[in-house]
C-alpha cells in the first residue's frame, strides 16, 4: 500500500532497473508480468488526447499525482494548482521512474523514453482515468454525497450509523476515511479523484455495499467527484464560507448546485434538500426531471419534517412526520441545527427505501461525532463543549442554541483561520458578541498570516469592547475561560473541533482542544 491507493507491486518490481546478467527464468517472469500489465491505451478514449509524444502501447504500474510518491512504472499527472504547477515536477517524477506523463502542455524537450499525453483538462482526465483504472468501484456500491456549508460531517456519520446495521458502509470525510477493512486519518474533506476512486476500490474489495462522503465546494469545482455515480445527493444549507475562493455567494451556490443538476457528470438518483434553507428552496426547483426529490426541515411543506421541537442540554425531542407515518424522536444530539442534520439523514435513508421505524431504533446508540458539540465532563460544575463552528452562521446557530438553554453566563473561545476568507472575520465576531456574555478571541490556525492582521480584521466586528479579550496563545485563552466559568455557566470552545493540531507558518504542532480542556480542568480541580 502506498498512501490510500493500491499499487501493482509485481509491476513495480519489474520496472526497476535490473543487473545486466539475468537468468532465463527471471527474463520470462518479467515478460509475463509486462504482458499482463495494464496499458495506457486501456484508459484513454478517442477524443481525449490533444497531442501525444510516445506510445500508448506502454504498460504502467499505477497512477500518481504527487511526484514524491512516484515509483517505477507510474503514470504521473501534472496538475495545474493554485500554489504550484504540476509541470514543475515532471523531471522529478521521471527521475523516480514515471514512464508516462499527463499534462495540459507538452514540454519543449520531452524525454524520448517517456510517453507524454497532452489533454485539455488534466483534472477531468485524472478523474476519468482513475475511475477506469479502479474498475468503476462507485458502480458496485450505493454512493451518497453530502454537501453544504455546515452539517456534512454529522449527516455522513449519522447515515453510516443508520445504514451500517446490515451492511458494511464506507466513509470519506473531514475526520477520517473508513475503507471497510481499515480506517485512516483524513487529510482533506473531499480528496483528489485518484484518492477517492482508490479508496472506493478498497471499500468494494472489503465488502462495502454503500459509501457516504462529504462533498466540498472545492471538491466539486476542482472535478474531484467528476463521473461519480451518486445514488443520493444531500444539501444541508448554504452560508457564508470560502468566498476567498469562489469570490461571490452566487458562484458558491452555483458550484454546490452541480452535484444535483448533473454538473459533475450525472444527476443523482435521489436529491435530498433542506427546505428550511432559502438556497435549498431554490435548489429544489432546479432538480432535473427523473430525479426523486425528498425535502426535509421544519417547514410544513417538507416531505420529512420535525414538529413540536424541544431542546435542552441532554437531548432534543420532536415529532417526526414522513409520508409513511409519524413517530416521536428522542435524539442524543443537542441543538436545532442537529435536528436539521438528523432530518437530513432520515430523509436520505427513507429516500433510498429504508424504513425509519427500523433504522431509527439505532439512534440512541449513536455516540456523536468527534468535535461536533462534544461535551467535556471532568467533574467541573459548568458545561464545556467543543465544536467545529468556524463561520458566522455556525457560531450564531451554536451560541443561539446554548444561550436558550444556559441558566448562567455563556462564554466562548474562538479564532479565525489564517490565509482564508478575511471578510467573514468581523461577521464571526458580531455573531459571538450577539449571544455570548464574554468572548476570548485567540489563535485558530494562523498558518502563514500574522495574528496581528487576523485580530485587526476581527476587531472590525466588535460591538461591545468590554465583552471580548484578545489572547494570542490558545491554551492560555482556554485557561482564562475556564477560570471565568462558574456553576450554571456554559463554555463553548469553537473553531477546531476534532482537529489535533495547530498550523503555523512553518510548522504544525500537536493541539487538541478537547485534550487541553481535560488537562486544564484536572490541574485546576487539584488546586481547589
Amino acid at each position: 500500500m502506498i498512501g490510500y491507493l493500491t499499487q501493482d507491486y509485481p509491476l513495480i518490481h519489474a520496472f526497476r532497473s535490473r543487473p545486466p546478467r539475468r537468468s532465463r527464468a527471471e527474463i520470462l517472469s518479467r515478460n509475463r508480468v509486462f504482458k499482463m500489465a495494464p496499458k495506457l491505451s486501456d484508459y484513454f478514449f478517442p477524443g481525449e488526447i490533444v497531442a501525444l509524444k510516445g506510445s500508448l502501447d506502454r504498460p504502467i504500474s499505477g497512477l500518481v499525482l504527487d511526484s514524491r510518491r512516484v515509483v517505477p512504472g507510474n503514470l504521473f499527472f501534472a496538475l495545474p494548482g493554485l500554489r504550484a504547477d504540476g509541470t514543475s515536477f515532471i523531471d522529478e517524477a521521471v527521475s523516480r521512474g514515471a514512464v508516462a506523463v499527463v499534462t495540459q502542455k507538452l514540454p519543449g524537450h520531452a524525454q524520448s523514453k517517456v510517453t507524454f499525453i497532452e489533454v485539455k483538462d488534466a483534472r477531468a482526465t485524472l478523474a476519468r482515468v482513475a475511475q477506469r483504472y479502479y474498475k468503476f468501484p462507485d458502480r458496485e456500491m450505493s454512493v451518497i454525497g453530502v454537501t453544504g456549508t455546515n452539517g456534512k460531517t454529522t449527516v455522513t456519520h449519522l447515515l453510516k450509523h443508520f445504514l451500517n446495521g446490515d451492511q458494511k458502509v464506507g466513509l470519506i470525510g473531514t475526520i477520517n476515511y473508513d475503507l471497510g477493512a481499515r480506517t485512516v486519518p483524513s487529510y482533506r474533506t473531499t480528496p483528489e479523484s485518484l484518492d477517492i476512486y482508490g479508496m472506493m476500490a478498497q471499500m468494494r474489495d472489503a465488502g462495502c455495499k454503500q459509501a457516504v462522503m462529504e462533498v466540498s465546494s472545492h471538491g466539486i469545482d476542482q472535478q474531484r467527484v467528476l463521473g461519480l455515480q451518486f445514488s443520493a445527493a444531500v444539501f444541508t444549507n448554504l452560508t457564508r464560507d470560502h468566498l476567498d475562493y469562489h469570490k461571490s455567494f452566487e458562484a458558491y451556490f452555483a458550484v454546490k448546485s452541480r452535484l444535483f443538476t448533473g454538473g459533475t457528470g450525472a444527476a443523482p438518483k435521489v436529491a435530498v434538500v433542506n427546505l428550511d434553507d432559502p438556497y435549498g428552496a431554490n435548489l429544489s426547483s432546479t432538480i432535473p426531471a427523473g430525479v426523486k426529490t425528498v425535502t426535509f426541515g421544519e417547514s410544513p411543506a417538507a416531505l420529512v419534517r420535525a414538529e413540536n421541537v424541544q431542546l435542552n442540554f441532554k437531548n432534543s425531542t420532536f415529532r417526526l412526520v414522513w409520508p409513511g407515518g409519524t413517530m416521536d424522536i428522542d435524539s442524543p444530539l443537542i441543538g436545532r441545527y442537529n435536528v436539521s442534520n438528523l432530518l437530513a439523514a432520515i430523509a436520505t435513508a427513507w429516500g433510498l427505501g429504508r424504513d425509519p421505524v427500523v433504522f431509527l431504533a439505532r439512534l440512541r446508540a449513536f455516540g456523536g461525532v468527534a468535535g461536533r458539540m462534544e461535551r467535556i465532563e471532568e467533574g467541573q460544575p459548568f458545561n464545556v463543549l467543543v465544536d467545529y463552528a468556524h463561520t458566522d452562521d455556525a457560531l450564531r446557530n451554536a451560541l443561539g442554541m446554548l444561550r436558550a438553554i444556559t441558566p448562567g453566563r455563556l462564554f466562548v473561545v474562538f479564532g479565525c483561520g489564517g490565509n482564508r476568507d478575511r471578510t467573514k472575520r468581523p461577521l464571526m465576531v458580531k455573531a459571538v458578541q450577539e449571544f455570548a456574555d464574554f468572548a476570548f478571541a485567540t489563535a485558530d490556525n494562523p498558518r502563514s498570516e500574522a495574528l496581528t492582521q487576523i485580530f485587526a480584521d476581527m476587531a472590525g466586528g466588535v460591538t461591545a469592547p468590554d465583552k471580548i479579550s484578545w489572547t494570542e496563545d490558545r491554551r492560555r485563552a482556554i485557561s482564562l475561560a475556564l477560570d471565568a466559568a462558574k456553576a450554571g455557566d456554559c463554555l463553548l470552545i469553537a473553531g477546531k473541533g476534532h482537529e489535533s493540531y495547530q498550523e503555523f507558518a512553518d510548522t504544525v504542532i500537536p493541539f487538541d482542544d478537547r485534550q487541553v480542556v481535560r488537562e486544564l480542568i484536572g490541574i485546576k480541580l487539584l488546586k481547589t
